[in-house]
């Protein structure tokens, strides 16, 4: 128990209080006569009434100090919620680094049970390397908390490492105030808490921000920001690829360096992003450099939130050597093209000039062929090799002998065996000549046979090309409908049924099925039948 001092005498509280007591009870004596007999009935009754006020204000004296040390034992509970139990570790050190109080998280974090903290040195918890840290730390503390400093009792605050008693070591953040005990001497109040996992977190986030910062600086196509008709946010590559200084684009609309002819359509798209409707997201447009320059570029954008507004993020390649490549290689095709168209246009004269009805028959037989393509929705360019394949799929046939071609009567076995090989004699005619489309393969596979029974190599289904599919169907329909050498036509009707008897058996279900509305539905009709 703490004693108050009165001079050079140390008195308890208990004492001081008897004494005071004493005192009273002698200041009041005079008004009770030694003589009691002597007394009144009236001066009884009043001595009787001050006692009884007495012992009242004793009672409610008493009733005052259990309600006192009701809300003391609150404070002392509330005391122990927030400080015992508390998510950081306090510690009450001496001005010399002892320990003189410390609750249960500071004696989790430290791995030592909390009566065994008091007076151990606190600097025995920390790693020998980051012992000064502490010792500079406490001497701040202490040089800023006396009278003379202008900041006196400023917090202090420092991170380290600290160990725990198994060895194990973390950093630690320590936030400390000097203060005063209850008998004046100088004492600091720590709060600690464990930032190892902080500080892992923070070197992540900084180890991932320098990577995407990297990979942003470095990138090889522009990226920007654009918002408000503006550049916002940009890398370095944007200012290569359109020429203009950082200062330049911030302080331009982002459609200054749009060619003029594509500006509109850029604007549009660009505000139809914003406002989530419906359109492209990579498309390739020109801009012009800022050395005047016109050149290619290919655009991917994606809508963002920036700062709180609606804004698009955008990737933009340079992509005119791509565009020039094209062009030649667009050029290139073209001229092959007419190469192509050139060659084929002599192989028919040549095929016109042996066998007139084999050429009138592929002419007829590729027109039917290209309008079936069409309904069946294939590409344009497929639809082009289809033609030029249909006109001359049968030229294999100027090698053979005349005589077989036009032959009026039945062929024996071995002149069919003859007539089979014209589709080999085709590819090998056709095998060298460049083309951008499979010319000789679709002749070589214009008789194979859905189920396999076809020739040359008895192909079945999917392996036989699409062209090669529908020229067959098409092959089949104009040959049954149409006069041949050795017996008359036989009719559209019976060259349909034969397709739709054999449908999904000899030829492809769909081309049938095409071949069939083109016919009954679209109105086709086959030249001369």
């Amino acid at each position: 128990m703490k004693t108050s001092r009165t001079g050079s005498e140390f008195k308890t509280p208990a004492v001081a209080l008897r004494r005071r007591a004493e005192g009273i009870a002698r200041e009041k004596a005079f008004r009770i006569p030694e003589n009691m007999e002597s007394l009144s009935v009236e001066a009884a009754r009043q001595i009787l009434h001050e006692l009884r006020v007495h012992q009242i204000e004793l009672e409610m004296q008493n009733e005052e100090l259990r309600r006192t040390q009701a809300e003391l034992d609150a404070a002392r509970a509330r005391y122990f919620d927030l400080y015992d139990l508390a998510s950081v570790g306090y510690f009450t050190l001496s001005d010399q680094g002892l320990i003189l109080e410390a609750n249960h998280m500071a004696a989790s974090l430290l791995g030592v049970a909390k009566s065994a903290l008091v007076k151990q040195p606190i600097f025995r918890f920390i790693l020998p390397e980051d012992q000064d840290i502490y010792y500079l730390h406490r001497t701040q503390l202490f040089e800023t908390h006396s009278a003379s400093s202008e900041q006196a009792g400023e917090p202090q605050a420092c991170e380290l490492r600290m160990v725990k008693s198994d060895g194990t070591a973390f950093l630690a953040h320590l936030a400390a105030t000097a203060a005063q005990d209850a008998d004046g001497e100088p004492v600091c109040r720590v709060v600690l808490n464990d930032i190892t996992e902080r500080k892992r977190g923070e070197a992540a986030l900084q180890e991932s921000e320098e990577s995407y910062r990297n990979l942003f600086e470095n990138a090889g196509e522009a990226i920007f920001v654009a918002q408000d008709g503006k550049l916002v946010f940009f890398n370095p590559t944007a200012t290569r690829i359109i020429g203009y200084s950082a200062e330049e684009l911030l302080s331009m609309p982002f459609t200054g360096f749009i060619h003029p002819d594509d500006r509109d359509m850029v604007i549009d798209r660009h505000y139809r992003r914003v406002k989530e409707e419906a359109s492209p997201s990579i498309y390739p447009f020109r801009i012009i450099h800022r050395d005047g320059s016109v050149r290619w570029v290919e655009l991917n954008t994606v809508l963002i939130n920036w700062q709180g507004k609606p804004a698009t993020l955008n990737f933009l390649n340079d992509i005119t050597e791509r565009k020039q490549a094209e062009e030649k290689l667009r050029e290139s095709l073209e001229q092959l093209r007419r190469a192509v168209e050139t060659t084929i246009q002599v192989l028919v004269m040549a095929v016109e000039m042996k066998d007139p009805y084999t050429a009138s028959h592929q002419r007829r037989m590729t027109d039917l062929a290209r309008t079936m393509a069409t309904e069946m929705g294939l590409p344009p360019e497929k639809i082009e090799g289809l033609r030029i394949a249909g006109v001359i799929h049968d030229i294999g046939k100027i090698i053979l002998p005349t005589e077989i071609l036009s032959k009026p009567t039945k062929l024996s076995d071995i002149e069919f065996s003859m007539i089979k090989e014209h589709v080999r004699l085709g590819y090998d005619i056709l095998k060298d000549v460049e083309s951008p489309w499979p010319l000789a393969e679709i002749v070589l596979q214009h008789h194979e046979r859905m189920d396999g029974s076809g020739y040359p190599r008895g192909l079945k289904g999917e392996e036989i090309l699409i062209e090669a599919r529908i020229l067959a169907v098409a092959d089949v329909v104009e040959a049954m409908a149409s006069h041949r050498p050795y017996r008359p036509a036989l009719g559209i009707g019976a060259a349909l049924a034969e397709i739709e008897k054999n449908r999904g058996l000899l030829y492809d279900s769909h081309v049938v099925d095409t071949c069939l509305r083109v016919f009954r539905e679209k109105g086709y009709q086959i030249e001369g039948t």
